[in-house]
């Protein structure tokens, strides 16, 4: 009789493929988010020159006189730019701007960024704070870095070691729980002509950061995501509906509801480089929110953090008119803030018999949030094509300061734009909303609210 049992060195390699790629850091590394680190992780001190200060706890009080869902005022109105840096003088700052910056100031004359005092806002509830200390010694890796065990509502790698690590903070960085805001998409063309390529209302639970849960109680699905449009016309009544997972036992689940069809269908397409409707097909629909669904067909490198100027406290142009921010060729210089903060830079290249139409790309994670604020992409022939943005809100009723609002990406190759997730000129702004049920987040809540 044939003997089919595997020899011991197969099946140990075997078990080996299958652990985590990373272990959890030691109780020795952890000790230092209540020391030299912040609670998340970032350095509490500021840099050498100065220019960056020490992290104090951000901002996490509200003006007495704020209401939620109101547009937040500017905590910081009365700052002057220290400096400005356009095509004129950006070979002196080189060092501190991305390439897509550099490239927008290339082909821009116009463009510019106005660098103002850095203001380290970013704080976080407690129970953030207190989750993020265990899932430092607790979080691990899987399915090649592409699923996460051990981690629960705070962040999974205060203490990165790899890439993968480094884009799991900004999956599972903290927002606010669970909100929800109207929004419009604005397009503009290479010829300067802008258009509303979407508006609706955009729905979100971070299922995560359930308060009343825990590591043992969760289900793996860490988001659930929701956008129902209003408008144009042409669009009313379309919906997206997302349920994002941890690892494959919490596989992820996507939806559409098109008015045409009156039905809702599952949506595999809405993924990778699939162009994105929602934005009128200039961004593509892994680009959403900085980083959208898988990207599984990249290999993932932690380069090392920089000091880079990156857009933050961005309330003024949160409460800004449409016409004031959304110009030709670019966002409007003058209502932009931008400031000096040290990030976390991530390589995506494309991997082994994996195909994308944006073979390489390069995040800039804050450190303060664990949110992308920026990333580049370039093409098959190594030519930059895509810059992408966040203008980050800075929220202290939460308190957050979230990347998930006024997010875009300009085609360097066509000359379009596009402002996504804008509550410019509408009645609410970034709503925090109690815990939201399951049931909003179903297939059959999506028939139902796209086709009223």
């Amino acid at each position: 009789m044939k003997h089919n049992a595997k020899p011991h060195w197969l099946l140990a390699a075997l078990l080996a493929t299958a652990l985590p790629l990373q272990a959890a850091v030691t109780a020795d590394e952890a000790a230092k988010l209540k020391s030299t680190l912040t609670p998340v992780g970032a350095e509490k001190a500021g840099n050498k020159a100065g220019t960056i200060p020490a992290w104090d706890g951000g901002l996490s009080k509200a003006p007495a006189a704020y209401r939620n869902g109101d547009a937040r005022p500017d905590p910081f109105a009365a700052d002057k730019p220290l400096l400005s840096i356009s095509a004129k003088n950006m070979a002196e700052h080189a060092d501190k701007l991305t390439d897509g910056v550099q490239a927008l100031m290339k082909k821009h004359p116009d463009f510019r960024i106005d660098v103002y005092p850095t203001r380290r806002s970013a704080a976080m509830p407690q129970f953030v704070y207190d989750n993020t200390f265990q899932n430092a010694t607790r979080a691990k890796t899987v399915e090649e870095g592409h699923g996460v065990e051990g981690a629960y509502g705070g962040i999974p790698f205060p203490i990165p070691k790899d890439g993968y690590e480094a884009i799991w903070n900004h999956r599972l960085a903290w927002r606010g729980g669970n909100y929800t805001m109207p929004v419009r998409v604005w397009v503009v063309t290479a010829d300067g002509k802008r258009n509303m390529a979407s508006g609706g209302v955009q729905t979100i639970s971070q299922a995560f950061y359930d308060k009343t849960g825990s590591l043992d109680k969760f289900d793996g699905f860490y988001s659930f995501g929701k956008f129902v449009a209003n408008a144009p016309g042409s669009k009313a009544g379309e919906a997206i509906l997302a349920h994002d997972g941890v690892n494959a036992s919490a596989p992820r689940g996507l939806w559409q509801y098109l008015v045409g069809q009156r039905r809702v269908r599952k949506a595999p397409s809405v993924a990778y480089d699939t162009p994105d409707s929602v934005t009128s097909g200039i961004g593509l629909f892994d680009e959403a929110f900085n980083l959208f669904g898988p990207i599984d067909k990249h290999d993932l490198k932690l380069i090392g953090k920089k000091e880079i100027y990156i857009p933050y406290n961005n309330n003024r142009a949160a409460a800004a008119k449409v016409d004031d921010l959304v110009t030709p060729g670019t966002l409007n210089p003058d209502q932009v803030r931008w400031e000096l903060h040290r990030v976390w830079v991530v390589e995506a290249t494309l991997g082994a018999g994996k195909r994308h139409v944006v073979p390489k790309r390069k995040y800039y994670i804050d450190e303060d949030t664990w949110q992308i604020v920026l990333f580049d992409g370039w093409d098959a022939k190594g030519q930059l094509w895509r810059t992408n943005y966040s203008l980050m809100l800075t929220a202290p009723d939460i308190p957050a300061v979230t990347s998930f609002v006024m997010w875009g990406g300009y085609d360097m190759q066509t000359g379009a734009y596009y402002l996504n997730m804008a509550s410019n000129e509408l009645p609410k702004q970034y709503e925090v909303t109690p815990p939201l049920s399951r049931s909003v987040f179903s297939p059959a809540s999506l028939a139902n609210e796209g086709g009223r």
